[in-house]
């Protein structure tokens, strides 16, 4: 399983965000500079956090995205998801449906890549967007 370049960024700009002291409003400007990231790509990722429900966003002056939750109870899981949406190891899995695989309805696979692909979004739900900001801070100091 590779992640794409979306849902990779997704991380880093919100374990970039996380990382910083307090509650303060998160800029799409400020983060792109801090990450290095381009300004509409933070600014597209940023929107998908928001439509997932992680981040808040308010316009205007002071405005800004703010931590729907907190660090602790996001997490890789739900940034990936929320990007790329539901975790699954092959096309099919995740689903009882008829897919447009060719094999789909004679795959003796299909039922046991279910299985994995919770086993993944569990070990990836077991990382919280506090961890890796506090590992973050660690290597910043």
């Amino acid at each position: 399983m590779r992640l794409t370049h979306l849902a990779d960024y997704a991380v880093v700009i919100l374990t970039a965000a996380a990382a910083r002291s307090g509650d303060e409003r998160l800029s799409a400007s400020e983060l792109a500079a801090e990450t290095g990231l381009p300004l509409p790509t933070t600014q597209k990722v940023l929107g998908k956090l928001g439509s997932a429900g992680l981040l808040s966003a308010t316009r205007g002056i002071g405005g800004g995205f703010a931590f729907a939750r907190a660090p602790g109870a996001i997490t890789l899981a739900d940034i990936i998801e929320a990007v790329e949406g539901p975790i699954a190891m092959t096309q099919c899995s995740g689903s009882d449906e008829v897919s447009d695989c060719a094999l789909d309805s004679r795959c003796k696979l299909k039922p046991h890549m279910n299985i994995v692909s919770r086993t993944v979004r569990d070990a990836l739900s077991g990382v919280t967007l506090e961890h890796l900001a506090s590992e973050r801070r660690m290597e910043d100091a």
